[in-house]
């Protein structure tokens, strides 16, 4: 039973460290294609 709910507990880290890897990421390319529409704009 403990080395289920390490496992569990191990699993629920990674999911959580990559949604906030995946945000992150998200966050970059919008100001990216923010800072080419700022541009194109010019």
């Amino acid at each position: 039973m403990k080395r289920l709910f390490a496992l569990i507990a191990v699993a629920s880290l990674f999911v959580l460290a990559g949604c906030n890897t995946m945000h992150g990421i998200g966050q970059d390319i919008q100001k990216a294609g923010d800072a080419i529409s700022g541009a194109s704009k010019k």
